[in-house]
């Protein structure tokens, strides 16, 4: 299976001719942000296109969090564009530079040189009666997950061929190190660094408590077929937006991109440092 062998973190230069900002829809801050943002490398002479993901811009600016930056994840990876996130709120594990970080991030940027991480993305495709359809890039999870139904449902799953289990759950998280923070953390799944090339499968509230999450290699090709005999219907839900409507005897194809995300991050702030932020490690609570 081919992708990405590139290093998972590298110090680049590069030439800076054209930025795109995206902002958080109908936030203020982040309209204010991107004006001044603007300003600055107009005044160096660099073309800025707030809002639109040209396919010609040399680096992606997010004004917003974490969910933001997903949004234009699968874009900005398709299309090998470096992104940088800036959090207009608390700090996030994708959107890892603050608000007052910002101007300083842009000086990065215009001087040249900056510290990449090759963020790991996921490529799924749904098959429905022999036929398989568009793909979809997922930076966190492709999530299968069952609608208004009461009963659980039912997965038979796995990797290269080779069975792993059918699942009975109220359904499945196919994650990356990256998304291991997110559904997958809540889910009762580890911790991975973001570096380590893996793909985790993680079940949603188990019918068998034996049902424990799986961490795969990176060049696994995953399957999973949602099993027949009581005309259930699944949703797949990709970095939290709506994907398909998976039907009995449908297979979900997941696999490793081919492209990874270009993820600029901060010289000062490491994964860990995020983790005790986010999650209060080492915080003595009273």
């Amino acid at each position: 299976m081919a992708f990405s062998t590139e290093p998972f973190r590298t110090v680049r230069s590069f030439s800076l001719h054209h930025a795109g900002i995206i902002r958080k829809k109908d936030a203020s801050p982040a309209a204010v942000l991107a004006e001044t943002l603007s300003q600055r490398l107009e005044e160096k002479g660099i073309k800025v296109s707030v809002d639109k993901l040209d396919t010609d811009i040399d680096i992606l600016i997010v004004l917003g969090g974490d969910g933001t930056l997903l949004h234009v994840a699968d874009q900005a990876a398709r299309h090998s564009i470096p992104v940088l996130g800036i959090n207009m709120g608390n700090l996030g594990f994708l959107t890892e530079r603050t608000e007052q970080e910002a101007l300083a991030a842009v000086e990065e940027l215009i001087s040249g040189t900056v510290t990449i991480e090759n963020r790991m993305m996921l490529k799924a495709s749904l098959n429905k009666k022999g036929v398989q359809g568009k793909s979809h890039y997922a930076l966190n999870e492709v999530v299968i997950c069952k609608g208004t139904l009461d009963r659980v449902l039912e997965f038979s799953t796995t990797a290269n061929q080779e069975y792993i289990t059918t699942y009975k759950a109220d359904g499945l998280i196919f994650s990356t190190p990256t998304g291991s923070t997110a559904y997958n953390l809540s889910a009762g799944g580890p911790i991975v660094y973001p570096g380590l090339a893996s793909i985790l499968v993680t079940p949603i509230c188990p019918f068998m408590l034996s049902s424990r999450p799986v961490l795969l290699p990176a060049d696994s090709e995953l399957r999973t077929i949602l099993k027949t005999g009581h005309n259930h219907k699944a949703q797949v839900i990709i970095d939290g937006q709506p994907a398909w409507t998976m039907e009995e005897e449908d297979y979900l194809k997941i696999e490793v991109a081919k492209q990874p995300l270009r993820l600029i991050i901060s010289p000062n702030r490491d994964f860990f440092a995020i983790l005790r932020n986010k999650l209060h490690w080492g915080i003595q609570r009273v």
